[in-house]
């Protein structure tokens, strides 16, 4: 009887496999299909993974990215300029995320202009704290100073008089206040009362949010609303992050390319990290990404040319090498905000195994370009080194 039981069990194993293995096949066709539609490049097979040689340095970058604002920071430093009455003056930038207000805000703190003011940038993000930005504020005006481990944490009073201070003593600030979502006017007025302590001081703000009352409420001077980039000028910024010219198929890729900074819808970033993700893809690809499905589902969730980024992303996402994505995914452990020092997160993204140590392994990966995670920042002497801002 046990005999005849271990046959059975055994010839019904048998049976099952051709179920089986028409079910394994289906799941290998499924993930052939979602490769393809994903624009998922095939995979090299070595196991070493070094960080891009990387040699534009953070202003480089930015003066790159003003592709197609040069109109648009003029009429900004006008408004500025036609201020001089204002002791303190708030110009806010507002317009949906991805457009370019921080780029284009980072061109006016790098304009000759204010070349001899003394000049504070602040990311603001969704966590709306007082004490935090008058610290940065401070910690940026001033001369970096020793860490204390024993040093109390300032209220919000001492905070305003030691602020009071350093605004007195400079003569001219350009203080950017980056990505502001704080709406309660009560909040915005405090903020603006911090900034207008200092006598004889002319201290001018630039303020970017993507809230329109936002920038109704926190202005002094009329708000400037960015406009969308026109498909020439995506296409432009597509062109120079793709190293386009270089190409041997320009004619052949150029209609394609045009189509694509159609699908940006006016969306610099969108424009901005296509552009990077294309840079050295073979005429296949370049369909691939003006076909793919992900053009599709944008617009038909959302009619907002926003939303246009959402893809784009998910594309320059998707075209990442697995080590890569490993660094992307780190970066989530930080808070919105927070200062990193590139050097110090390259190392560990190598302690971690994610990369190999080699004589490039201080070289910025190709995450920021590629408009990911975050922007590139200059150096900042208040945190060692080279640092930017997770957004």
């Amino acid at each position: 009887m046990t005999t005849n039981l271990t046959q059975f069990g055994a010839m019904r194993k048998k049976i099952n496999m051709p179920d089986k293995m028409k079910k394994m096949q289906e799941s290998l066709q499924k993930i052939t299909e979602d490769r393809q539609n994903y624009c998922l490049p095939p995979e090299t097979h070595t196991n070493e993974h070094q960080l891009p040689d990387i040699r534009e340095n953070a202003g480089t970058i930015e003066e790159a990215e003003i592709i197609g604002r040069a109109k648009e920071k003029l009429e900004i430093l006008a408004r500025l300029s036609g201020s001089t009455t204002e002791r303190t003056t708030f110009l806010p930038i507002w317009g949906f995320g991805g457009i370019g207000k921080t780029t284009l805000a980072r061109s006016v703190y790098n304009d000759p202009q204010f070349k001899n003011h003394s000049r504070v940038w602040v990311y603001v993000s969704q966590i709306f704290d007082l004490k935090i930005f008058g610290k940065t504020i401070i910690s940026q005006l001033s001369e970096p100073e020793p860490e204390q481990k024993s040093k109390p944490a300032p209220d919000l009073h001492s905070i305003n008089i030691c602020l009071q201070k350093l605004l007195t003593e400079k003569k001219n600030i350009l203080i950017i206040l980056d990505d502001l979502w704080e709406k309660h006017p009560s909040q915005l007025e405090q903020l603006k009362d911090m900034l207008k302590q200092g006598e004889g001081c002319k201290v001018t703000v630039v303020v970017t949010t993507r809230d329109e009352g936002i920038a109704n409420e926190i202005g002094t001077v009329q708000p400037y609303n960015l406009p969308q980039l026109s498909d020439e000028m995506c296409w432009d910024k597509i062109r120079q992050k793709s190293k386009f010219e270089t190409r041997d198929d320009k004619e052949r890729l150029e209609p394609i390319g045009r189509d694509i900074a159609k699908k940006c819808r006016g969306v610099a970033l969108a424009a901005q990290s296509l552009g990077h993700m294309l840079k050295s893809r073979p005429h296949r690809e370049w369909n691939s990404v003006k076909a793919n499905h992900i053009w599709d589902l944008s617009t038909s969730t959302d009619a907002s040319p926003g939303n246009e980024v959402l893809g784009s992303l998910q594309l320059s996402y998707n075209f990442m090498p697995p080590y890569l994505k490993l660094c992307f995914a780190y970066c989530a452990i930080f808070p919105k905000g927070h200062k990193m020092i590139k050097y110090d997160l390259i190392h560990q993204w190598i302690a971690l195994g994610f990369v190999e140590a080699s004589s490039t392994f201080s070289n910025w990966p190709r995450l920021s370009p590629r408009g990911l995670p975050f922007p590139p920042a200059a150096d900042d002497p208040h945190y060692g080194g080279p640092c930017c801002e997770r957004k």
